[in-house]
């Protein structure tokens, strides 16, 4: 199955925001997060994963506080992450100039 962009968001600083929210009667296969810093100063990024759409928790998260270097990106590689229907990513930026995107594929069930 080929990845296909899933979900992008340019969210407001420090502001927890749902990337993206598997949808009913769908099951999700992740494959990578792109973050891109556009700000000449460094910033920090929070990536997590609610399952059934719960409540934000700690246990939730894949990344917290990672530093995204002025004007660059990284991946964050997601091979193999399955999400079923009402799992949300949830994602959250220092800055309000980092955008996100989430690339994989989904199937019926």
């Amino acid at each position: 199955m080929a990845a296909k962009i899933r979900a992008q968001a340019y969210p407001a600083a420090t502001t927890l925001t749902a990337l993206y929210t598997v949808g009913a009667n769908i099951l999700a296969f992740l494959r990578v997060l792109t973050i891109s810093n556009h700000a000449a100063a460094d910033c920090t990024v929070r990536v997590s994963i609610a399952p059934l759409g719960a409540a934000d928790a700690n246990a939730q998260y894949l990344r917290y506080d990672m530093l995204v270097p002025a004007n660059d990106g990284i991946d964050i590689p997601l091979f193999g992450t399955e999400l079923i229907a009402t799992d949300v990513v949830r994602v959250y930026s220092s800055n309000a100039t980092t955008s996100f995107g989430l690339y994989g594929g989904e199937a019926d069930v």
